[in-house]
């Protein structure tokens, strides 16, 4: 009989309750310049993690729910569900990642960890190769923190925003950042 090498892989998923997925980008409203903050909790993803060997760890496409995304102004709100990412018909944002690079062999708990990982963000219809900047931390062996974040071009998934006069040259960088809390699934 062999050794599963599967034993050493403990699987997290992510905590929605302590999760947050966070877009950003800067426009001018009503002449006066505005960063625009969009946040949900609706996040969800499974990594299987190689405690023994970190390198080997491996990360599960993210889904974000679309529909839940909020900034301070429901006029924008409403505007961004029904007018840029069409949330009645595309209600998941997907980030599958293919590649991790930059983990090392190991950690101890409460050192943190920088690394990439590269995937295919899907938004509505429109599928990229998309790279995001970590930074991790086992605070425990049963809980894993930590910061994703990237920046993407609107045009590049065809969010267009509409034409309104209240809010002008807004930015074609977007920021995304997801900032996660994972534990063992039971």
């Amino acid at each position: 009989t062999g050794t599963d090498a599967t034993t050493d892989f403990v699987i997290f998923e992510l905590v929605q309750a302590e999760s947050e997925v966070r877009f950003s980008l800067g426009e001018l409203l009503r002449g006066e310049p505005k960063i625009v903050v969009g946040t949900t909790d609706q996040v969800a993803a499974q990594l299987a993690v190689n405690l023994s060997r970190l390198a080997d760890t491996q990360v599960g496409p993210i889904q974000i729910n679309a529909r839940t995304l909020f900034t301070d102004n429901n006029l924008r709100n409403n505007a961004i569900r029904n007018r840029i990412l069409f949330t009645d018909e595309f209600e998941l944002i997907t980030f599958v990642p293919t590649e991790i690079a930059g983990l090392p062999e190991s950690t101890a708990v409460g050192e943190p960890v920088s690394f990439e990982i590269t995937g295919e963000l899907t938004i509505k219809d429109v599928t990229n190769s998309e790279t995001f900047a970590v930074t991790a931390v086992a605070r425990t062996p049963s809980r894993l923190e930590g910061t994703a974040v990237t920046a993407i071009t609107r045009s590049n998934y065809q969010l267009f925003v509409p034409d309104v006069t209240a809010a002008t040259n807004v930015d074609e960088e977007v920021q995304l950042e997801i900032n996660f809390v994972a534990v063992p699934t039971p």
